[in-house]
């Protein structure tokens, strides 16, 4: 059941969109180093080579970091997903990866949802992934899988959401169905500074606005993947899993107005209002 599948997920993990080459590795080992266990990639972010890299460096066994791809859009069609796997698999270099994610829906609804997602589920009963799961996924897609799947097979949803927009129907939908919401732009790019309601808290606390968005993202029961390429940032990231904010910080941070939605391509979903 999706949750306790979403128990076996690290609540706090390392991006790793734009860590590329010799230096995104390094950041990657740093990042295990202060403390992550979760590592999480794309195949249309071309860090899976990254990640393969880290995992052979860290000296950590291979069942203490879990792995997170998502599969490409491009690789939906019939007969292409576990193909696609396969090769995640070789690139990161590992048998089996833990949680395997369809990136997006299919850009303006071309194929139909059962056309890839079954596949994914192929791709799990062969034992290529463990978990599996979805991203930017709105509430009617949610519908939609849990009416092909049945309940309990989605692991997590990952979706943007943060402080200044906190995507709530769609984070309501997924808790009310025990599938983890996994937080992607958890800090918000930068655009946390200066946020009066944030700085106060974090002041109380000696703590960044970054860390006391990250505190309540998992105060909430969500994981977050924040990424930085800077080891002193990682770090401080990390720390925030040792934050505690009281229910009036909490309250306070949920009565903050949303702002826009960062990532919205053309081709997206129909999002939720």
């Amino acid at each position: 059941m999706a949750g306790e599948a979403e128990k076996r997920i690290p609540r706090m993990g390392y991006g790793t969109w734009a860590r590329l080459d010799s230096e995104g590795v390094e950041a990657m080992l740093a990042a295990l180093e202060v403390g992550y266990r979760h590592l999480d990639t794309a195949q249309s972010y071309g860090t899976e080579p990254m990640v393969g890299e880290a995992l052979r460096r860290c000296g950590l066994p291979r069942q203490d970091v879990f792995v997170t791809t998502k599969i490409d859009t491009a690789n939906f069609g019939p007969g292409k997903l576990l193909p696609s796997l396969r090769h995640s698999l070789d690139q990161l270099g590992v048998d089996t990866v833990d949680l395997t994610l369809i990136h997006w829906p299919s850009p303006n609804g071309e194929l139909a949802l059962p056309v890839y997602l079954d596949q994914l589920v192929e791709a799990q009963d062969a034992g290529l992934t463990r978990l599996i799961g979805v991203s930017n996924f709105t509430t009617a897609l949610l519908d939609e899988a849990e009416r092909r799947l049945g309940p309990g097979r989605i692991a997590t949803n990952q979706i943007e959401l943060n402080p200044l927009f906190k995507n709530k129907k769609v984070a309501v939908q997924c808790q009310r169905r025990d599938i983890l919401v996994t937080c992607y732009l958890p800090i918000a790019h930068g655009r946390l500074a200066g946020n009066p309601v944030l700085q106060s808290i974090g002041a109380r606390y000696g703590a960044t606005v970054e860390q006391v968005a990250i505190a309540w993202e998992l105060a909430k029961g969500y994981a977050a993947i924040p990424t930085s390429s800077r080891r002193e940032r990682i770090a401080s990231n990390f720390a925030a899993t040792k934050l505690s904010l009281s229910p009036d910080d909490i309250a306070a941070i949920d009565a903050l107005a949303d702002g826009p939605r960062s990532i919205a391509p053309s081709w997206g979903p129909e999002w939720d209002a």
